[in-house]
């Protein structure tokens, strides 16, 4: 009896408004299409829309289960699935390593979205290294809201102004206190008003 083979770890990431979940739902889609079983995770913390859907900015959605913690993927694992995408992979802690390696080693094509940066301009959770471990990574760049150039940064903004260096880094939230910057126009600042 043959082993399986291991299947492709794919990351798309880039900053918010990028396009990252319209791309997943797009590979999700054509893999069914396929004829591949299809299931869709993503980090119950993300509750700007609908929580048993996977929901892009640009209104395009698909079924997903919302899970607390990445080990919770093995309670609704289905055995026939061959196909597991991840939506915000950066908000789930750093056991997604693990759990996405075995899955790839079972066989499993794993595709993960995530911000590869948070507002500060610093490498975000275990992005860095799902990007390292993964056979294929897409950055994508958004537009940037203040020159219009290509934007890899998401700058978080705080009753009109650039968020603090030393505020959260995790604020679920969307166009009403996010927008992609250019690196030139992302702005972060120190409590004392200096940028960062």
């Amino acid at each position: 009896m043959m082993d399986k083979q291991p299947a492709p770890i794919e990351v798309i990431c880039g900053p918010m408004f990028c396009g990252k979940t319209e791309e997943l739902i797009r590979r999700l889609r054509r893999a069914v299409i396929a004829k591949n079983k299809v299931q869709v995770f993503k980090p119950i913390i993300d509750d700007r829309y609908v929580m048993e859907r996977v929901h892009s900015h640009g209104g395009i959605e698909i079924d997903a289960l919302p899970i607390d913690k990445i080990g919770d993927l093995y309670q609704f694992l289905a055995p026939e699935t061959t196909v597991i995408g991840i939506d915000e992979a950066q908000f789930f802690d750093d056991s997604i390593v693990e759990i996405v390696d075995r899955l790839s080693a079972d066989g499993i094509r794993v595709i993960l979205t995530g911000l590869d940066m948070d507002f500060r301009g610093i490498p975000f959770g275990v992005m860095p290294t799902l990007i390292a471990k993964a056979e294929r990574v897409d950055k994508l760049t958004a537009i940037c809201m203040v020159c219009g150039k290509p934007a890899t940064r998401t700058q978080r903004i705080v009753n009109g102004n650039p968020a603090d260096m030393d505020d959260p880094v995790v604020i679920v939230g969307a166009d009403e206190m996010y927008e992609a910057r250019c690196r030139f126009h992302h702005i972060v600042t120190h409590r004392n008003g200096r940028k960062a």
